[in-house]
């Protein structure tokens, strides 16, 4: 990138939560050799709130930069609540390995909400296949692929009976595999960051919807648009939309099991980076992951998840 924008461009977005949400780019501040302010995404690689993102948590500077996140999304009374810790690792300039575990709050519904059980862990890792701007142009947009690894879920139709108040066994495997394209567009008064892509999954939700009957083809994309603040600070505004498998495991209508709709997932958010002097920033966003997913009215089920607030805070070392 030639501009100082581009490179802020480059190296934002990122946050928490499942199906509307507003959210943000990063900026990286001068120095005379370029620091960036790193965002994770809601499974902790670099990326949207949801969607990944084609850069890497990588560094000019450093063989070896680590970036840390704490995430949490209010999922509504039926789903509960979802905490997250995110440790990622930017290697050279084209990879990120990542580890997070995501942490679960009972909703209070006594018919539904026995189907979230506690966390699982989330394992990444992500390779730049194209940087950006390849081949001495200005239009080749960077190219990654990635993939996700979800060990022990147990939510929806992964739900493990208990035994003495503890699950009878260690949960399921989920995964994911994409392929992303982003491209910053430094325009003079507002820097515009396109992402797109589509990825391979069995994962429902990722992995807070359990699991999906089988691997298939989504797509996912975002927008973001960046606006400079006094004192050096910014504020980015963006949203995303990621395609959900159409129904969860054991909720897909076979066998006689409900078959339970999950929409697209649409996210708007914002994010705030207070100052040039430190790699750190703040995600605001409301997550609109699902409303009534099955019937009508009272003889429905409306899981109450529809427009959620989540936040989000990374820091760079």
């Amino acid at each position: 990138m030639n501009s100082l924008y581009a490179r802020q461009l480059r190296n934002g977005c990122g946050g928490p939560a499942l199906a509307a949400l507003f959210v943000v780019v990063v900026f990286a501040f001068g120095s005379a050799a370029p620091s960036h302010a790193q965002a994770l995404g809601w499974e902790g690689e670099t990326g949207v709130f949801v969607t990944p993102l084609a850069y890497t948590a990588s560094s000019e500077t450093e063989r070896f930069h680590p970036v840390l996140a704490y995430h949490f999304l209010s999922a509504g009374p039926v789903i509960g609540d979802f905490h997250e810790t995110s440790l990622e690792l930017g290697i050279g300039k084209r990879m990120e390995i990542g580890y997070t575990h995501e942490f679960h709050t009972f909703g209070n519904d006594p018919d539904l909400s026995y189907l979230w059980q506690s966390g699982f862990d989330i394992f990444n890792a992500k390779f730049m296949l194209v940087p950006e701007n390849s081949f001495k142009t200005k239009w080749i947009p960077a190219l990654s692929l990635g993939g996700i690894a979800r060990v022990g879920v147990r939510n929806v139709g992964d739900y493990q009976p208990t035994g003495v108040g503890r699950p009878t066994s260690g949960g399921h495997t989920n995964g994911s595999v994409y392929l992303v394209a982003s491209k910053a567009i430094p325009t003079k008064l507002i820097p515009i960051l396109l992402s797109a892509g589509v990825r391979g999954t069995d994962a429902e939700l990722w992995g807070m919807g359990g699991s999906a009957p089988d691997w298939q083809e989504r797509a996912f994309g975002a927008v973001a648009f960046t606006f400079k603040l006094p004192a050096k600070s910014t504020l980015t505004l963006a949203s995303e939309a990621s395609q959900q498998p159409h129904h969860p495991y054991g909720f897909d209508g076979q066998n006689g099991t409900t078959p339970l709709n999950i929409p697209t997932t649409l996210t708007y958010a914002a994010r705030f980076v207070p100052t040039s002097k430190y790699k750190l920033n703040f995600d605001l966003g409301v997550a609109q992951i699902a409303g009534q997913v099955y019937g009508s009215g009272a003889t429905g089920i409306n899981l109450k998840a529809r427009h959620q607030i989540g936040v989000q805070v990374s820091y760079g070392f």
